[in-house]
């Protein structure tokens, strides 16, 4: 099942609101498996009661892809099992990594070396076998760039080429990257290979200071990470969408409200696309 529209990630803390969604409302949802799979009872059902509503996606946590540790081949297998089961075939994960000899609860930034580029290339291949799915890898937000001999344009590209992998375009961990480490974020974005982009993540972020943002998912999207999805629908079309929220929940209208706003950003990019 493929993904369209808009969409929202499915969170314990918004469930009991989120019942009332359909999708006329969000086109899609998204979900950690991490969070789900084993997951049985009273909540079990009602997640199931979800996935046999709305197309789903996943989006790991856990998965280390750039980890030093020798890849985890039973969780992949679960995540897999998972998938089946729900008859998911969106998997995204993070180009980072969150284990060093024991999971250490951060998306750590991996070097930008050829090297480096390489092994986890060689990983996704190992993941994308076992899941006989395509992994679809996101851009993070980054405070440090240890050991960097390439941009993070650079890295992201090589990688993807190099795996024939798809990539998750984070358009707020483009912006904060951009302020934390001092590079042209439309040029990022211009720049990104559009045969490789398979869905995208918005979100808020916290303005920590006037060169350093936190990307927290707990706060309403800013302006000038609005502009840079308006730029990414031009320059690759207007690819699916996820908002992101993960704590200090607003009302279910708000949420919605942003949703509507990606949803006409949307439309325009398709209308100036038919016109050109």
């Amino acid at each position: 099942m493929t993904l369209n529209g808009s969409g929202l990630g499915l969170r314990r803390g918004m469930m009991e609101e989120m019942k009332q969604l359909t999708t006329q409302d969000v086109d899609f949802l998204e979900v950690a498996p991490e969070n789900w799979i084993g997951v049985g009872g009273r909540l079990g059902k009602a997640f199931r009661e979800f996935t046999e509503r709305f197309p789903f996606a996943c989006h790991g946590l856990s998965l280390s892809i750039g980890s030093p540790d020798e890849l985890d081949i039973e969780f992949v297998k679960s995540v897999k099992s998972f998938m089946d089961e729900h008859d998911i075939n969106i998997y995204s994960e993070h180009l980072s990594y969150c284990s060093n000899e024991g999971h250490m609860y951060d998306l750590l930034p991996i070097p930008f070396t050829e090297e480096a580029a390489n092994y986890v290339a060689n990983r996704v291949k190992q993941v994308q076998d076992i899941l006989q799915r395509p992994l679809i890898l996101e851009n993070v937000s980054t405070y440090a760039s240890p050991g960097q001999e390439m941009s993070e344009l650079d890295f992201m590209t090589h990688v993807l080429n190099k795996a024939d992998c798809k990539m998750l375009l984070d358009v707020n961990n483009v912006y904060v990257n951009s302020i934390n480490h001092g590079f042209d974020a439309k040029q990022y974005i211009k720049a990104l290979p559009t045969n490789r982009i398979e869905y995208m993540h918005v979100a808020g972020h916290f303005d920590e200071a006037e060169d350093l943002l936190v990307d927290t998912h707990g706060a309403s999207i800013k302006s000038q990470v609005w502009e840079l999805l308006a730029l990414s629908y031009a320059q690759h079309g207007p690819l699916p969408t996820l908002l992101e929220r993960d704590f200090n929940f607003p009302p279910m209208s708000e949420l919605l409200r942003e949703i509507n706003q990606i949803k006409q950003y949307q439309q325009g990019a398709q209308h100036e696309r038919q016109l050109a």
